[in-house]
């Protein structure tokens, strides 16, 4: 990524009061009117040495984050790790105000710790991460999210992106000089436009919904959507639990060949019983 076949899957995904199955974490959890079931999956894919994807599962606070590392030297990896750590510390909040001041003081935080490493370590070149985080808060999902991992809803069996990647091939999209369809195998579609560590002003971007009982989301690095089609990850997501969702994708993935790191989580809300 460049700025402007085995089962080994679980790796770097923080998650409290979990329990290891397969390589897979799953944890659950009660977060206002509804109880959050999620698992967490991630693979260094078929090609690359180094996993430089973390994702986290907070369903106590009602929190999960995948993030997606770049940099020379394996500077990819502690970029998403640094993000992953400090999202870790984040406090149940008092309202949604406050959570969301936090939210960004932390990512604008990290911003400015991985531009001092890589100024300390300039073969390194720019040390970055992508984020892309889930927020659920009282009735309301909010996505939060800087680079183009992506958020995805599952709901009434359509999957729809609620974030908008920020990568050169979706601003060429939007301004009409680009088909979705030709998108995949254009030159610049390894290029994202931000990154948290990638320049001195961090531009956050962020969407809010009201969350519908059995809604399933899907928090996923690039290394997912650039080979599986959204068909395939529609239908995976509505015909399977957590668990088992979270690892097909990623056998998917790898059946497609996943050239890059490769990371899923799948989140589902339901009623407390």
């Amino acid at each position: 990524m460049a700025v402007a076949l085995t089962q080994q899957r679980m790796r770097q995904c923080e998650s409290f009061g979990s329990r290891s199955v397969n390589g897979s974490d799953s944890v659950s959890g009660g977060v206002g009117r509804f109880a959050w079931h999620s698992a967490a999956c991630s693979h260094v894919g078929t090609v690359r040495k180094v996993n430089e994807d973390s994702c986290l599962e907070r369903p106590e606070i009602g929190l999960w984050v995948v993030a997606d590392g770049m940099g020379g030297h394996q500077a990819g990896d502690l970029a998403s790790q640094t993000v992953v750590a400090s999202l870790r510390e984040l406090t149940p909040p008092s309202s949604r105000e406050s959570l969301l001041v936090d939210l960004q003081r932390i990512l604008r935080a990290v911003n400015e710790q991985l531009q001092r490493m890589a100024a300390q370590s300039p073969e390194r070149g720019i040390i970055g991460t992508t984020v892309a985080i889930l927020i659920g808060y009282q009735h309301q999902a909010i996505c939060v999210w800087v680079g183009d991992s992506r958020i995805y809803l599952c709901r009434d069996r359509q999957l729809r992106q609620l974030t908008r990647d920020h990568s050169q091939v979706e601003e060429l999209i939007k301004l009409g000089l680009l088909d979705r369809a030709e998108a995949e195998s254009h030159p610049a579609s390894n290029i994202i436009t931000r990154a948290i560590g990638a320049s001195d002003e961090l531009k956050i971007d962020m969407v809010s919904g009201e969350i519908h009982e059995q809604d399933t989301y899907l928090l996923c690095s690039d290394g997912l959507n650039k080979v599986v089609p959204e068909t395939e990850i529609g239908e995976i997501l509505q015909s399977r639990g957590c668990d088992e969702a979270a690892g097909t994708l990623i056998d998917r993935a790898l059946n497609y060949g996943a050239r890059d790191n490769v990371t899923a989580v799948v989140v589902h809300v339901e009623r407390p019983g």
